[in-house]
């Protein structure tokens, strides 16, 4: 079977939009090189992650906001759509924006791994591509399976440049324009 790719997508955008309108909510869908995926539904420690960050964000850059769940239009033209655990943007950032905002003025991404079989292509491959080619400056991937985190930086071309990971427990620079440290220490209570 050959590979969809966003030239020879599954289906269009639109009706990409119009399918994830009419999910149930119980399940998140995502469109990325062209092909629907289901993003799975996160557990306890995935939330408390999530929660964990944005409690970062707000106290070291209180007028940002880190948005959970907050659809982006990524990928080169716009015909992507990723449904990050996390949006960093300036407060009200999305009002009136829509399901699936524009990339611009996004901060950073975030990601948290789940325990599923796509978990390598598309947190680890598939979504630093989109969030690169889309001009995002940093992408933030906590990975609970290899208990590390990985801040990537330096969009250009549709790819970050440069990659940092280091393991739980370790203090993480974020750059600017994020422009704070996380200590990781307690990602190693979540890692399940």
């Amino acid at each position: 079977m050959t590979p969809r790719t966003t030239a020879q997508p599954q289906m269009s955008t639109e009706e990409f939009e119009e399918l994830a309108r009419r999910a149930p909510e119980l399940v998140r869908l995502e469109f990325l090189h062209g092909t629907v995926q289901v993003k799975p539904v996160p557990n306890g420690n995935h939330a408390e992650i999530v929660k964990w960050l944005q409690k970062l964000c707000m106290q070291h850059r209180p007028e940002l906001w880190l948005y959970p769940e907050q659809g982006v239009s990524v990928e080169a033209y716009r015909k992507g759509r990723a449904r990050p655990d996390g949006v960093l943007a300036p407060d009200e950032h999305f009002a009136g924006a829509g399901e699936w905002a524009a990339p611009e003025g996004v901060l950073m991404t975030v990601e948290v791994t789940s325990r599923d079989a796509d978990t390598n292509r598309r947190d680890r491959v598939e979504k630093p591509d989109g969030y690169a080619a889309a001009g995002i400056p940093v992408y933030l991937l906590v990975d609970r399976e290899a208990c590390s985190v990985t801040v990537f930086t330096e969009p250009e071309k549709g790819t970050y440049r440069s990659a940092t990971t280091r393991p739980f427990g370790a203090v993480v620079e974020l750059p600017e324009p994020v422009g704070f440290a996380l200590h990781t220490e307690k990602l190693k209570e979540y890692a399940d």
